[in-house]
Order: C-alpha cells, then sequence, then structure tokens
C-alpha cells in the first residue's frame, strides 16, 4: 500500500463516508474512490463495502488498520523531521571556541539563534586552538572561533575580525591615570602575558622590536583569562586580547594597547565536512555577534 492510498484508507476508516474523508483531505470525491480502487487492486482485497450509502470496512481492513495507524504517524513524523531539518528547526549545533570568543561573541550568538530556532539542541566547547582543530577533524565540533588563523590546510579559517590587546592593571596602579598605553609605558614593569611561542607572544615581540622596546615577562599564562587572578592579587600588568568583557571584573583597571599588534578572529570549519543548514544558520549569527561585539569595543572611550 503506498503512502497515499495509506493516506486515503486511514481517511475513510475514521470517517466513514467518502464525502467525508474527501473533505479530511482536501480532494475530491472521485479523486479519493479511484485511490481506493488501486489500493484494493494491490492489496487482492475489498478493504470496504457499500451499505446504505456508508462504506463498511471489510474484516481484512479492520485486522491491518491498527498497523496502517502506526505506520501512517511514522510517516507523519518523518514528514514534520525532515521539514524541521530543511528548516533549520531540529537537530544538534556543536561550537568549539577559545576563551575569549567562547565569553565575548558565543553568548550573543546563542541567544538570537535560541530566539528563532527554540527547538536545535546547542553545545558549546571552551577550548585551546589544537583541542578545536581535533573536534573539527572528528566531528565532534562543526563550528570552531579562534583568535588564530595559521591553521592546517584541511581547516579552513575565515577572517570575521580583529582586536587588539588590553593592560590589565592592578586597582590603583600609577598607570591608570593614562587613558591608554604604549608599549614603552610598560619597559620596567612586572608583566604577566603569553608564554613564549604562541602567535599572541610571537606578535608582541614583533611589535616591542618596531618599537625599539625591550620587554621582560615575570608570568607567562596560556589563556588570557587566567590573567585577571594575578592582577587583581597585585602581580604585575596583564598583556592580553581586549576581546573579552575585562570592564566587568572587579579589582583592575582596563587600558587598551596603542600601536600594538591584532589578535585574528577566525570561523573556523572542517573542509572534509559539509554543514548542516542549522550550522549554516549557526555560523550566520557567529558572524552577526562578532560584529556587534567589535563595534562595542570600537564605541567604548
Amino acid at each position: 500500500m503506498r503512502a497515499r492510498q495509506l493516506e486515503v484508507f486511514i481517511a475513510i476508516m475514521r470517517a466513514g463516508t467518502v464525502t467525508a474523508a474527501a473533505r479530511m483531505l482536501n480532494i475530491s470525491q472521485p479523486a479519493l474512490s479511484q485511490i481506493l480502487l488501486h489500493a484494493e487492486d494491490d492489496l487482492g482485497f475489498t478493504l470496504f463495502e457499500r451499505v446504505k450509502g456508508r462504506l463498511r470496512p471489510t474484516p481484512e481492513a479492520l485486522e491491518i488498520f491498527p498497523d496502517a495507524e502506526r505506520l501512517s504517524a511514522g510517516l507523519e513524523g518523518l514528514r514534520r523531521k525532515t521539514t524541521d531539518l530543511r528548516l533549520g528547526r531540529a537537530g544538534l549545533v556543536r561550537v568549539a571556541a577559545s576563551p575569549p570568543p567562547a565569553m565575548a561573541i558565543l553568548p550573543r550568538a546563542f541567544t538570537r539563534f535560541r530566539a528563532q530556532h527554540p527547538n536545535i539542541m546547542l553545545r558549546a566547547h571552551s577550548a585551546p586552538i589544537a583541542a578545536i582543530v581535533d573536534m573539527l577533524r572528528a566531528g565532534d565540533a562543526s563550528l570552531g572561533v579562534a583568535m588564530d588563523d595559521r591553521l592546517p590546510p584541511d581547516i579552513e579559517a575565515e577572517m570575521i575580525g580583529s582586536v587588539g590587546f588590553a593592560c590589565l592593571l592592578p586597582a590603583g596602579h600609577v598607570l591608570q591615570k593614562k587613558a591608554e598605553l604604549m608599549l614603552a609605558d610598560l619597559v620596567g614593569e612586572e608583566l604577566i602575558s603569553y608564554r613564549g611561542n604562541t602567535r599572541p607572544a610571537d606578535e608582541l615581540a614583533q611589535a616591542a622590536r618596531a618599537q625599539g622596546v625591550t620587554l621582560s615577562l615575570s608570568l607567562e599564562i596560556d589563556v588570557s583569562i587566567s590573567a585577571f587572578g594575578f592582577v587583581q592579587a597585585g602581580m604585575g600588568i596583564a598583556l592580553v586580547d581586549a576581546l573579552l568583557p575585562w570592564h566587568q571584573f572587579a579589582g583592575l583597571a582596563v587600558r587598551p594597547l596603542k600601536a600594538g599588534p591584532e589578535f585574528p578572529i577566525a570561523l573556523l570549519t572542517s573542509r572534509t565536512r559539509a554543514l548542516s543548514r542549522a550550522d549554516e544558520m549557526m555560523r550566520e549569527e557567529i558572524r552577526a555577534a562578532c560584529a556587534v561585539v567589535l563595534d562595542e569595543h570600537l564605541a567604548k572611550p
């Protein structure tokens, strides 16, 4: 029995007449009668007997009706699911991001996405760049957001923005009087920043050489968020990304680093794995969220 024949059979069983069944399915009575005849021909037995203008189901029809209803429900569920997938209303979206974009960009992107697609499960992973690459390769994440665009050839990196460095000062520090700081202002200070052989460390070293400045770190960190506690404790000035919402952290003063290098903000995908429609929609939201966050940074005094 074909899908359309199944629909007609169930409609007649529920409605009791050809007229009512045709109205339920929004088709003409002759068309419905023709589909029923084809169904009976295919099955090799009669499904209904005509008694006083009504259709009485045969014993065979009564026998198969429960199975037909279960099958119809399954087909309807499949239709809903495929429609949801086509329109991006169902599924799972997994995004892996390094801590700064995970804290500054993803909340905005996820909030907008959830408002439009409440039935899609979201999963966020905060991880270093090497782990993000591994997750994209394994399919454990469909999208990545990182502050580095120097990636293996199987990972596509779309530049969606860039952001500079910020100087985190302990509360009451003398340099707090300045609205912005240069690398030269930090000479002789106890400095906290990224460990050597990392992208931000290399960029800072290159900028320092270009400006004829010698900087010496007293404390190396792997991720910028870890600098907060050390600065708050008075251990020094941190040179970190300006993407994190540092102004929300108590016990420190934030000043932009003038004429310093910038971090690239890259949206990452695997070249070997296709994105679902839901993934594509999340990618658009991440792009938009990044633009808004960077505009807000530019608007700050």
